[in-house]
């Protein structure tokens, strides 16, 4: 489906040459960014948008077939970062120049940096990043005489939803979400799913089947198979998540910065009291190690240009254009997407919307990308299917099992 907002005129002969920005869906902001760029274009060029699928497995699919068909319409693209490396291998990705890498990168968070990159190359430029931090009731924490600061522990966080008879706020469903939740354990521990990311099929091995991995493994198990997360659990994404830390169960919670605004707007509509929105306090994500700090995960959307686009340079210079800070900021206020820059979040309206905003800024530059591989896709996959049910999930069993699995598919000896 495609949605074409063409700006001005009719097409490339009556005017400045378009260009198409092939946009993820949200509330509009990526729409109106591209206005705003067009008129401060002044001539140069204008910018149409259109439309990607709902689901980011869909995007995937939709740009890939279009850029090995050498598509020259993909002037610039929403990117997912786990989907990066795939696209940048076959090289079709249009290199970023050095003055647009310095101008776009200059005051970027760290983790946001990390996911725009391949082979420690900077390959798309990051836009809006994403992270998870941990939610919770200040009345539970309270009660369970909890400390709640930046050292707070998985093993802390269970142990007092057990001890005030509370549900915990997890995504146990059989989706990305798995991956997003492993990857995070696993990264908590200063240790790495894909030690080598960069190793073809052949030689590639993930290292689930170590103590890390037993570890990460533990905690899925254990909220998993004591009920921690309710009856619910294999059917949470991060909405029913945050329905259940919404309601009188309620107690921590990991998820992405949507809470605050979804709660805000749950209380307007009389869905939600305000003595729980008022009950919400927030911290970085939990650690695996209490002496080693939270990698949190990493969302967002990056820009890349196609490398058979007719206009590279044009593209790059609309790219500058959507992400300046005064950009992000404006999509974080009207589409609740945080900024990749450190600049963007000092801004008064930031910090006035999201009062979180230091805690989302810092788990950003701490966050860790998802494994950065042109495979990922298997490899999340394969993931998905054995990490769920969080119940069926066996710490000594599952990692190593996954890891047999990987290599299985990617060496072609067996099919997913």
């Amino acid at each position: 489906m495609i949605t074409g907002l063409v700006l001005s005129g009719c097409g490339e002969d009556d005017g400045p040459p378009v260009l198409t920005w092939y946009i993820n869906p949200d509330d509009g902001g990526q729409a109106a960014i591209a206005q705003t760029c067009t008129e401060e274009a002044d001539g140069e060029y204008r910018i149409q948008t259109s439309l990607l699928p709902q689901d980011a497995p869909s995007q995937r699919e939709q740009l890939a077939r279009r850029l090995a068909a050498g598509d020259s319409s993909l002037d610039i693209m929403s990117l997912d970062p786990p989907f990066i490396p795939e696209f940048a291998e076959p090289d079709f990705l249009a290199p970023v120049p050095d003055d647009v890498a310095e101008a776009t990168t200059e005051d970027t968070l760290d983790g946001a940096l990390a996911g725009a990159m391949w082979n420690d190359e900077l390959v798309t430029v990051p836009f809006w990043a994403n992270t998870q931090i941990l939610w919770y009731r200040e009345s539970v924490a309270e009660e369970a005489g909890l400390e709640m600061d930046d050292s707070v522990t998985w093993d802390e966080i269970i142990t007092a939803a057990e001890d005030t008879d509370t549900l915990l706020g997890i995504q146990g469903i059989q989706a990305e979400s798995a991956t997003v939740w492993l990857n995070a354990l696993y990264e908590s521990q200063g240790e790495q799913i894909l030690p080598d990311p960069t190793l073809s099929s052949d030689e590639i091995e993930t290292a689930l089947d170590t103590e890390a991995g037993v570890k990460a493994a533990e905690i899925m198990h254990t909220i998993g198979s004591e009920g921690l997360a309710g009856p619910g659990v294999s059917a949470m994404d991060e909405n029913q998540s945050m329905f259940l830390f919404q309601g009188d169960d309620g107690s921590f919670m990991v998820n992405w910065p949507f809470i605050w605004t979804a709660t805000q707007a749950a209380v307007e509509d009389g869905d939600v009291d305000q003595e729980m929105l008022d009950d919400i306090g927030w911290a970085k994500y939990p650690r695996v190690d209490e002496d080693t700090d939270a990698a949190p995960p990493l969302g967002g959307i990056n820009l890349g240009v196609g490398a058979q686009s007719d206009h590279p340079e044009l593209a790059w210079d609309a790219v500058e254009c959507i992400v300046s800070p005064e950009n992000q900021v404006e999509y974080f206020i009207t589409n609740g997407n945080p900024p990749s820059s450190a600049q963007a979040f000092e801004d008064e309206e930031v910090e006035d919307a999201y009062p979180m905003a230091d805690v989302i800024a810092d788990s950003l530059d701490d966050a860790a990308p998802r494994p950065q591989t042109p495979y990922y896709s298997d490899i999340s996959q394969i993931i998905q299917e054995n990490y769920t049910p969080l119940s069926g999930v066996d710490p000594e069993g599952t990692p190593p099992s996954t890891d047999d699995y990987v290599k299985q598919v990617l060496r072609g000896e067996r099919l997913l």
